[in-house]
């Protein structure tokens, strides 16, 4: 299970240190791609092969869903994590989600956000609004 947000730092050759916590899930082998907010989305390897099942399902004839496969599997990078726990992202994933030199790792359960500091402080700023809270009061959690 993957929980909390850690800030870490992509060095010089675009590698990011996995929170220690995280690692072991993550040892069999992962996915980065692209997140639906301007982030990014890692996904342990049996978590990934679930939602390949899934989008595979989907009609190819709907626009909509070919597109959805584009966003996803064009631009998904699998890794293994290192000797120190770091792995390699793609110069074209750091530049869809805005993200330098500093990043926000955010556990998502089963599976991982990797999130700009800017974009994360402004995604915050929503969820933690009166009116997204009155909503999900209505989800009956």
């Amino acid at each position: 299970m993957f929980l909390g947000e850690y800030q870490y730092t992509i060095d010089d050759k675009g590698r990011l240190t996995i929170p220690a916590k995280f690692r072991r899930p993550l040892a069999g082998g992962l996915v980065v791609t692209r997140g639906f907010d301007r982030n990014l989305a890692m996904y342990p390897m049996a978590t990934w092969s679930g939602l390949v099942d899934k989008v595979n399902q989907l009609p190819y004839g709907d626009l909509q869903a070919r597109r959805f496969r584009r966003l996803v599997f064009s631009g998904a990078s699998d890794a293994e994590l290192d000797k120190q726990g770091r792995i390699n992202i793609p110069t074209y994933l750091l530049d869809y989600g805005m993200i330098s030199k500093d990043v926000i790792v955010v556990g998502m359960n089963n599976f991982i956000e990797l999130w700009s500091p800017d974009q994360w402080e402004a995604e915050r700023d929503i969820m933690e609004s009166t009116e997204n809270a009155e909503h999900w009061a209505h989800l009956n959690i």
